[in-house]
């Protein structure tokens, strides 16, 4: 019988004016330290970009989600930050911060499935 994984998730949220508060979920970034695990998906759509008034530029974002993206994953062009262990990683991306990507504070979970709940969570919190 196949035990639980514990994991955590935190949702990413674009925040067009930081100071209005005002965010729309754009991605999801999960992890698991025992099983070594961290998985990060984003989705921007452009309509609704554009239904926030922002003054944003929306390859700008794009690019911002993308760094996210290889730290989560560790490339060796994500920088310093890429270069810690997973736990470390999932701690730095889910840090508070004032800026227009920002993430939930971080949800813990229990599932024999780390993907599977991935998706599930990634369809009802962000599509």
């Amino acid at each position: 019988m196949q035990e639980d994984k514990l994991y955590e998730y935190a949702v990413i949220r674009l925040v067009p004016k930081v100071e209005r508060e005002e965010f729309f979920n754009i991605g999801l970034v999960m992890f698991s330290k025992k099983e070594k695990y961290i998985r990060i998906e984003f989705s921007i759509c452009p309509k609704k970009f554009e239904l926030m008034h922002s003054k944003m530029d929306f390859e700008d974002i794009q690019q911002n989600l993308e760094s996210f993206e290889k730290v989560a994953n560790g490339t060796k062009d994500g920088g310093e930050i890429a270069k810690l262990d997973i736990p470390e990683r999932f701690r730095w991306l889910t840090a508070v911060r004032s800026s227009v990507v920002q993430t939930s504070r971080p949800h813990p979970g229990k599932t024999k499935d780390l993907d599977g709940t991935f998706e599930r969570l990634f369809n009802e919190l962000v599509k």
